[in-house]
Protein backbone atom coordinates (compact mmCIF):
# COMPACT_ATOMS: atom_id res chain seq x y z
CA UNK A 1 0.00 0.00 0.00
CA UNK A 2 1.18 3.51 -0.83
CA UNK A 3 0.29 6.94 0.52
CA UNK A 4 -0.32 9.67 -2.01
CA UNK A 5 -1.84 13.12 -2.14
CA UNK A 6 -3.91 14.56 -4.98
CA UNK A 7 -4.72 18.25 -5.49
CA UNK A 8 -8.12 19.03 -6.98
CA UNK A 9 -9.21 22.24 -8.65
CA UNK A 10 -12.05 23.58 -10.78
CA UNK A 11 -13.16 26.98 -12.10
CA UNK A 12 -15.60 26.11 -14.92
CA UNK A 13 -19.15 24.92 -14.32
CA UNK A 14 -20.55 23.98 -10.92
CA UNK A 15 -17.09 23.56 -9.40
CA UNK A 16 -18.21 22.37 -5.96
CA UNK A 17 -20.40 19.63 -7.47
CA UNK A 18 -17.63 18.63 -9.88
CA UNK A 19 -15.02 18.41 -7.10
CA UNK A 20 -17.27 16.39 -4.79
CA UNK A 21 -18.15 14.03 -7.66
CA UNK A 22 -14.45 13.63 -8.52
CA UNK A 23 -13.72 12.62 -4.91
CA UNK A 24 -16.54 10.05 -5.05
CA UNK A 25 -15.15 8.75 -8.35
CA UNK A 26 -11.70 8.34 -6.78
CA UNK A 27 -13.23 6.36 -3.90
CA UNK A 28 -14.70 3.87 -6.40
CA UNK A 29 -11.32 3.02 -7.94
CA UNK A 30 -10.23 -0.55 -7.14
CA UNK A 31 -7.13 -0.52 -4.94
CA UNK A 32 -7.98 2.65 -3.03
CA UNK A 33 -8.76 1.76 0.57
CA UNK A 34 -8.74 5.02 2.46
CA UNK A 35 -8.67 8.73 2.12
CA UNK A 36 -8.89 12.04 3.91
CA UNK A 37 -10.30 15.17 2.22
CA UNK A 38 -9.50 18.78 3.00
CA UNK A 39 -12.00 21.59 3.06
CA UNK A 40 -12.59 23.45 -0.18
CA UNK A 41 -10.95 26.84 -0.70
CA UNK A 42 -11.70 29.66 -3.11
CA UNK A 43 -8.47 30.89 -4.67
CA UNK A 44 -7.29 33.41 -7.24
CA UNK A 45 -6.36 31.90 -10.59
CA UNK A 46 -2.77 31.81 -11.81
CA UNK A 47 -2.24 32.43 -15.51
CA UNK A 48 -4.51 34.12 -18.04
CA UNK A 49 -7.59 36.05 -16.82
CA UNK A 50 -10.21 33.59 -15.63
CA UNK A 51 -12.66 32.92 -12.78
CA UNK A 52 -11.47 32.06 -9.27
CA UNK A 53 -10.86 28.39 -8.49
CA UNK A 54 -12.13 26.02 -5.89
CA UNK A 55 -9.23 23.93 -4.64
CA UNK A 56 -8.67 21.15 -2.16
CA UNK A 57 -6.60 18.04 -1.54
CA UNK A 58 -7.26 14.41 -0.82
CA UNK A 59 -4.86 11.89 0.65
CA UNK A 60 -5.19 8.31 -0.55
CA UNK A 61 -4.01 4.94 0.68
CA UNK A 62 -3.81 2.84 -2.44
CA UNK A 63 -2.26 -0.20 -4.06
CA UNK A 64 -1.68 1.64 -7.35
CA UNK A 65 1.72 2.52 -8.83
CA UNK A 66 2.34 6.21 -9.68
CA UNK A 67 2.09 5.98 -13.48
CA UNK A 68 -1.16 4.02 -13.25
CA UNK A 69 -2.48 6.53 -10.71
CA UNK A 70 -1.62 9.37 -13.11
CA UNK A 71 -3.46 7.55 -15.91
CA UNK A 72 -6.52 7.19 -13.67
CA UNK A 73 -6.42 10.90 -12.77
CA UNK A 74 -6.25 11.90 -16.44
CA UNK A 75 -9.20 9.62 -17.24
CA UNK A 76 -11.25 11.22 -14.45
CA UNK A 77 -10.38 14.71 -15.72
CA UNK A 78 -11.58 13.69 -19.19
CA UNK A 79 -14.75 12.19 -17.72
CA UNK A 80 -15.55 15.61 -16.25
CA UNK A 81 -14.94 17.45 -19.53
CA UNK A 82 -11.35 18.65 -19.06
CA UNK A 83 -9.98 20.28 -22.20
CA UNK A 84 -6.31 21.21 -22.49
CA UNK A 85 -6.45 24.34 -24.66
CA UNK A 86 -4.15 26.75 -22.84
CA UNK A 87 -1.40 26.32 -20.23
CA UNK A 88 -2.81 27.32 -16.84
CA UNK A 89 -6.16 28.04 -18.48
CA UNK A 90 -9.60 27.58 -16.97
CA UNK A 91 -10.76 24.00 -16.47
CA UNK A 92 -13.67 21.92 -15.28
CA UNK A 93 -11.37 19.66 -13.28
CA UNK A 94 -7.68 19.54 -12.53
CA UNK A 95 -6.20 16.57 -10.65
CA UNK A 96 -2.50 16.69 -9.78
CA UNK A 97 -0.51 13.91 -8.15
CA UNK A 98 1.48 15.89 -5.57
CA UNK A 99 3.20 13.29 -3.40
CA UNK A 100 3.61 9.53 -3.47
CA UNK A 101 5.22 8.05 -0.35
CA UNK A 102 8.67 9.69 -0.22
CA UNK A 103 9.28 9.11 -3.93
CA UNK A 104 11.29 11.58 -6.00
CA UNK A 105 10.60 11.00 -9.69
CA UNK A 106 11.41 13.12 -12.75
CA UNK A 107 10.20 11.83 -16.11
CA UNK A 108 8.77 13.63 -19.15
CA UNK A 109 5.23 12.62 -18.13
CA UNK A 110 5.34 12.64 -14.33
CA UNK A 111 7.22 14.57 -11.67
CA UNK A 112 6.85 13.69 -8.00
CA UNK A 113 6.74 15.75 -5.85
CA UNK A 114 4.75 18.08 -8.06
CA UNK A 115 7.34 20.65 -9.22
CA UNK A 116 5.50 23.82 -8.13
CA UNK A 117 3.57 22.64 -5.09
CA UNK A 118 5.95 24.23 -2.57
CA UNK A 119 5.31 27.70 -4.01
CA UNK A 120 1.51 27.53 -4.21
CA UNK A 121 -0.66 28.50 -1.27
CA UNK A 122 -3.73 27.04 -3.01
CA UNK A 123 -2.03 23.64 -2.74
CA UNK A 124 -0.28 24.00 0.61
CA UNK A 125 -3.24 25.36 2.61
CA UNK A 126 -5.53 22.36 2.00
CA UNK A 127 -2.56 20.00 2.10
CA UNK A 128 -1.52 21.27 5.55
CA UNK A 129 -5.08 20.70 6.73
CA UNK A 130 -4.89 16.95 6.07
CA UNK A 131 -1.16 16.03 6.16
CA UNK A 132 0.72 18.83 7.98
CA UNK A 133 3.57 16.56 9.07
CA UNK A 134 4.21 14.89 5.70
CA UNK A 135 7.81 15.58 4.74
CA UNK A 136 8.25 16.88 1.22
CA UNK A 137 11.18 14.71 0.09
CA UNK A 138 13.18 17.28 -1.89
CA UNK A 139 13.27 20.03 0.73
CA UNK A 140 13.11 17.71 3.73
CA UNK A 141 10.56 20.08 5.28
CA UNK A 142 7.04 19.36 6.50
CA UNK A 143 4.03 20.68 4.62
CA UNK A 144 3.31 22.95 7.61
CA UNK A 145 6.82 24.42 7.41
CA UNK A 146 6.47 24.99 3.65
CA UNK A 147 3.14 26.73 4.22
CA UNK A 148 4.83 29.26 6.51
CA UNK A 149 6.87 30.49 3.50
CA UNK A 150 3.99 31.38 1.14
CA UNK A 151 1.50 34.24 0.96
CA UNK A 152 -1.94 32.79 1.74
CA UNK A 153 -3.92 36.02 1.32
CA UNK A 154 -5.66 34.79 -1.87
CA UNK A 155 -6.85 31.52 -0.30
CA UNK A 156 -10.25 31.70 1.44
CA UNK A 157 -12.10 28.86 3.12
CA UNK A 158 -15.33 28.14 1.25
CA UNK A 159 -18.12 28.78 3.73
CA UNK A 160 -20.34 25.98 2.37
CA UNK A 161 -17.83 23.25 3.38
Amino acid sequence: MHDSVIALGSNIGDSLTILEAAVKTLHKIPGITGSMKSSWYQTKAIGPPQPDYLNGCISLRADIEPFKLLEILLQIENQFGRERKQRWGARTLDLDLLLYDDLILHTPTLQIPHPRMTQRAFVLVPLAEIVPHWIEPISGRTIKELLDDVDCSDVCLLTSN
